[in-house]
């Protein structure tokens, strides 16, 4: 494993190592590097048709529901699509596609149904002699499409979709509790036939709801105490005390609810006061711990201008598609954000992936717009005029006579209906997929998928309606159940999921403002100011004699190289689940960030000022970044590395390798 420098850039970049081969060894045996690794990666695998696109320079990705979806209906699903699987194959689902074998996405050399297309033998040919063959153009695209990856819309299938979601609350009855475990969860969880799980130890299960919760790692004092505690409620009460934590809790969840309200502080339309921010809004709504239904109904129709940059979306300049104006932007984020549709595709064309319109993207656009609202069909008029109307009128409809800000008001009372289980249901899928790892729906905008639990999706959305719409509630509920507690399940990239496998948390990757806070934690470096307009001040109840500045979060800070490296989203989009594979732009910027080597330089001083005993700063380091002391092979290790004298320069060195670890970029 060749390695040109250390992290702290103090050798020149010709391959030497200080101190003989020791950091090549810390490295070595300590960090696992995210480029060359791949074993490591990430539990869950890549979203579902997700890819990198191999495109030569200035040429857009092949369009799935455009380009693809035309080719096989007119030419693949009559034998193998919907309920047809001709010599085995189907091409119903991307699934189906995959499993049949003729397909590899990225190898179209070893994708055998393209073979087929372009086969001159008739005994071989697909389609059959006696069907129209695939133009020359058209096998071009697919094989573009295998080479990029196969990406395919979330939840489409050729076929009729067997499933139905309920639009209303179904309030399910507790199974009997099973070998003592009474929790609400785990009763529906063994009620569904699935395996408990072995519980995860003291320190796994401390990291992973700190992360979870608050976002941050616990301290080594937090972790000493902890460990040391032998009551056998402290994970109840650690949950407790976690979500109490008023400020850390609502820095933490501003990056969830920033990407699925696409919100952000600087980036696309802010320069020319096309988009407004919410950020003070919610950030209050986290701090108080509103109720859901309150959010959405301010989010919908605000009252003041606190709110109003949700459903006001980006003003584009100059001429825009249909599918960007602001009605239509409207449309598809309440959708997506509120009902897990995804109106996208229905806002240019009846939709290829579920049973939503154009006239559904419509009707829902029409209560935001000021003006009468024609229908566009792929960019083109149609000559017909939109009412306003939302999808679900068996529980009431807006009036479309009355005032827009009217209209608004009755869309937010329908959202908030006490009919409406798909508000609920959707919410604590996404709560449960955050601390998880997947949803119970997977898609989570897709939730007209059947849920791998109805049982227990449908118990969830109604005991958090029943109780007042309580976000933190809900989040103590899944936090506290022997689910949660378990063992991690962490699965190769490739590797299908169980049918079950939401029952366990998954391995999920550090987000980037994990990350960034984790550095600034453990070195002290975190910045002053920040970008958030957000009253960060302790509550004057809580409020000590000398009250001290929380750290700056990188949530609240707008994004730069190293977090968008990470998997940041800019947020002109609404963003519901982050990349779970590492790229090579993560892998060159952990190895070569400069502003990183800085930040490790600072702690490492920090610590070496602090405690110069080697063991003594082994300890404090592992427990800090790992929450576990090392072990005695990593304790001789390091302190053979650091030597009796430790100098700056190797303490960097060890904790850039200690972070490099997939030990520390994963929670587990």
């Amino acid at each position: 494993m060749p390695f040109a420098w250390t992290r702290s850039g103090t050798i020149p970049r010709t391959g030497t190592i200080r101190r003989g081969d020791g950091l090549l060894k810390a490295i070595v045996v300590l960090a696992t590097v995210v480029c060359v690794d791949s074993a490591d990666r990430l539990a869950a695998g890549p979203p579902e048709g997700v890819a990198e696109s191999k495109d030569g320079p200035g040429e857009k990705p092949v369009d799935f529901a455009h380009q693809i979806v035309p080719i096989l209906r007119a030419h693949c699903v009559a034998c193998h699509g919907g309920d047809e699987a001709k010599g085995g194959f189907s091409i119903d689902t991307r699934e189906s596609f995959l499993d049949g074998g003729m397909a590899d996405p990225g190898s179209p050399d070893f994708s055998h149904f393209l073979t087929l297309v372009v086969s001159r033998d008739p005994d071989l040919m697909m389609p059959p002699p006696e069907k129209d063959r695939v133009p020359a153009a058209d096998a071009a695209l697919l094989r573009r499409w295998v080479q990029e990856g196969m990406a395919w819309e979330a939840g489409f299938q050729f076929g009729e979709p067997g499933y139905e979601p309920p639009l209303r609350p179904r309030r399910v009855a507790l199974p009997p509790a099973v070998d003592g475990r009474t929790h609400p969860i785990d009763r529906l969880i063994d009620g569904a036939g699935v395996p408990a799980s072995e519980p995860a130890d003291d320190a796994t299960f401390l990291r992973r709801a700190s992360l979870d919760l608050v976002g941050l790692l616990p301290t080594a004092d937090q972790a000493e105490a902890f460990l040391a505690d032998p009551s056998p409620d402290k994970r109840e009460r650690l949950v407790d005390d976690l979500l109490a934590r008023e400020i850390d809790y609502a820095d933490h969840w501003l990056t969830f609810w920033n990407d699925l309200l696409r919100n952000d502080y600087a980036g696309t339309g802010f320069i020319t006061k096309g988009r407004t921010q919410i950020s003070g809004w919610l950030y209050r709504a986290l701090r108080e711990n509103k109720p859901y239904d309150a959010m959405v109904r301010e989010l919908v129709a605000p009252a003041d201008d606190g709110s109003a940059g949700f459903i006001n979306g980006i003003e584009w300049r100059g001429t825009v598609s249909a599918g960007q104006t602001l009605p239509i932007q409207f449309s598809q984020s309440v959708s997506q954000s509120l009902l897990g549709i995804n109106m996208k595709c229905a806002s240019c064309h009846d939709s290829f992936i579920d049973r939503w319109t154009l006239a559904d993207a419509y009707g829902l656009a029409a209560i935001y717009s000021e003006k009468p609202l024609e229908l566009y069909r792929c960019d083109q008029p149609t000559g017909r005029m939109a009412g306003p109307a939302w999808p679900f009128p068996e529980i009431g409809q807006v009036d479309g006579d009355a005032p827009r800000d009217e209209r608004l008001r009755q869309l937010g009372d329908l959202l908030t209906h006490p009919e409406n289980g798909r508000v609920p249901r959707t919410i604590v899928n996404r709560l449960w997929a955050q601390l998880m790892g997947r949803g119970i729906v997977h898609p989570l905008d897709a939730m007209q998928t059947e849920p791998w639990n109805a049982d227990l999706l449908d118990w969830l959305a109604a005991d958090f309606q029943d109780h007042g719409y309580d976000l933190k509630r809900t989040l103590r509920l899944i936090a506290t159940s022997e689910a949660y507690r378990s063992r991690s399940l962490r699965l190769e990239s490739d590797a299908p999921l169980p049918e079950a496998g939401s029952a366990v948390p998954l391995v999920k990757r550090l987000t980037a403002e994990h990350f960034v806070d984790a550095v600034w934690q453990l070195t002290g470096t975190a910045p002053v100011e920040y970008d958030a307009p957000v009253d960060r001040r302790p509550a004057p109840e809580d409020e000590p004699a000398e009250p001290a500045e929380p750290m700056t979060r990188a949530a609240l800070l707008a994004s730069d190289a190293l977090m968008r490296s990470l998997g940041r989203p800019n947020r002109d989009q609404i963003v519901t689940s982050r990349p779970s594979e590492v790229s090579t732009l993560e892998a060159l910027d952990l190895n070569t960030s400069e502003a990183l080597v800085a930040n490790l330089r600072v702690g490492a001083e920090r610590m070496l000022a602090a405690s110069p005993q080697p063991s003594d700063l082994v300890d404090d380091l592992f427990l800090s970044a790992l929450t576990r002391r090392p072990t005695e092979e990593e304790r001789a290790l390091i302190g053979d590395y650091l030597g009796p004298a430790p100098d700056a320069d190797a303490l960097t060195d060890v904790m850039w390798a200690l972070l490099m670890k997939p030990e520390f970029l994963l929670i587990r």
